[in-house]
């Protein structure tokens, strides 16, 4: 995940705040310098470290507390309170409704990832049952037709442009107006950038606008400037209306933090973050799961959906059923596989579960990991259907495990390895016996079932400490947001 050096700096200030026999001033101000030395790092403005810091120092007034306070809680919450403030700009944007013709207009200097966000974000909704379409309306730059065209091919989304006309204003309404009569809902106008802000790009990207009169402008932004990021969006934001931003490259980029902060500044809402060039390396950006995820606390939220994406609704009352009968076979472990891999890119799978704090799952790490998997995949290829359906360790015997690493090429430790993976996984399975399945079947009816309890249970012990224990548990949705389903996960709902 992005700013994983940042996250990591300060789950580890919190962390050796918490390991602290006794929290008192001292202890307080050499977990606030390393937060702030880490937010410093990250390139976040002087003034709102400086304010982030008398803030919590304010709401933490050690002398007021009494002596039942949960003084690690207090100052937890604290500081997860003040990274949203920061991050945070306070406006909702506008968001496209299936059905209903949105056009969206995208706006952002030469070399910012214009061309291909379009696409991740059009490939996005797509995914999401939307209908999108891309006209190109850069005539400034060569090739930029070529580039659309070959990202809408390959994520089989329509597209619309020209290699002789010159005029992006009649490029822009054609393409409109040919989709709306497609009747696609989601109508995506990728405009001119230059090599820096100047009139002629301000002058260019009015004109589209006024001919097309976009429903949202947003502004693509390279997340590498940092604190100019102010000035840049401010520009824009004068110029063309902007609705949004979406911030790029991402992807372990230290001035990230300076680029968000900056952004929320110019009370500009993120909507999502760009973290590699592949087509699903694009995050929705929602600051309460973001900072949960920065701290390692987790985002549920965003794991839940990521498994409602690649779980077929039809498979869901199923797996569902399995789930409560903790009966854990390897034919089981062998689909839930398929679908961590179809979820994109394994680092940012774990990043959402609690406790996996960004050094648990070092950039470096992520291809072994997922190769890893495949391997796994790979030996149980090489198995019978009595194998892979029976929940019996013991019926792997030495003979079978000889066949099997034979069948597909892999050593006999490898095969025991991953039989090892699968009983660490069953014994997991096996805790969630009994949770109550809806009649409807779907994950977030399974979210209001599921309790601190279940939770507790599968958490490994370290990462339950981070945490909180079961308080910490119980209290993290209500610090994450007030969506019933999700505080219900975690035993927080309204009974």
């Amino acid at each position: 995940m992005v700013l994983a050096q940042l996250g990591g700096s300060i789950s580890r200030a919190l962390q050796q705040m918490s390991n602290a026999t006794i929290i008192d001033e001292k202890v307080l101000n050499d977990c606030l310098n390393e937060i702030t030395r880490a937010l410093l790092q990250s390139d976040v403005q002087f003034k709102l470290v400086r304010d982030m810091q008398t803030n919590i120092k304010k709401i933490v007034n050690l002398d007021d507390l009494a002596a039942g306070h949960n003084k690690r809680k207090i100052i937890q919450q604290a500081v997860f309170n003040e990274l949203c403030k920061i991050l945070d700009p306070g406006k909702p944007s506008f968001t496209p409704k299936k059905g209903k013709t949105s056009v969206v207009m995208f706006v952002g200097l030469q070399g910012s990832g214009k061309t291909t966000t379009c696409t991740k974000y059009a490939y996005y909704h797509q995914k999401k049952g939307y209908k999108p379409a891309l006209v190109c309306a850069d005539t400034f730059r060569a090739g930029a037709f070529d580039q659309l065209k070959q990202n809408a091919t390959k994520a089989k989304i329509p597209f619309y442009g020209s290699y002789t006309e010159s005029d992006p204003v009649r490029i822009a309404v054609e393409g409109v107006e040919r989709f709306k009569k497609e009747n696609c809902d989601l109508i995506i106008v990728d405009t001119s950038g230059r090599h820096k802000q100047e009139a002629a790009l301000f002058e260019e990207m009015r004109q589209v606008s006024e001919a097309t009169k976009p429903d949202l402008v947003i502004f693509v932004m390279d997340s590498s400037i940092g604190q100019a990021a102010f000035d840049q969006a401010q520009a824009f934001k004068e110029s063309v209306p902007v609705g949004a931003v979406i911030i790029t490259k991402m992807d372990g980029h230290a001035k990230g933090g300076g680029a968000l902060s900056a952004v929320a500044a110019t009370k500009s809402p993120v909507i999502f973050i760009g973290t590699g060039e592949h087509m699903d390396e694009f995050e929705i950006f929602d600051v309460k799961p973001f900072v949960s995820r920065l701290l390692g606390m987790g985002d549920w939220s965003g794991f839940m959906d990521k498994i409602q994406e690649v779980v077929p609704m039809d498979q869901q009352p199923e797996l569902l059923q399995k789930l409560s009968e903790g009966n854990f076979t390897l034919r089981i472990m062998y689909e839930q596989f398929q679908n961590i891999l179809k979820m994109g890119p394994i680092g940012q799978v774990f990043s959402m579960l609690p406790g996996f704090s960004q050094e648990l799952m070092p950039k470096g790490r992520e291809k072994e990991s997922q190769a890893k998997i495949k391997r796994y995949m790979t030996m149980m290829d090489s198995m019978t259907n009595e194998e892979l359906d029976s929940s019996n360790p013991k019926l792997m015997n030495e003979s079978r495990i000889i066949r099997i690493a034979r069948g597909c090429g892999r050593p006999i430790r490898d095969v025991m390895e991953m039989l090892e993976e699968y009983k660490r996984l069953a014994k997991i399975w096996s805790k969630m016996k009994g949770l109550k399945i809806p009649k409807k079947g779907d994950m977030s009816a399974l979210s209001r079932n599921m309790n601190a309890q279940h939770m507790s249970k599968v958490l490994p012990p370290q990462m339950l400490k981070q945490i909180g224990g079961m308080g910490g548990l119980q209290s993290l949705m209500k610090q994450m947001g007030s969506s019933k389903d999700m505080m219900g996960m975690f035993g927080g709902a309204d009974k």
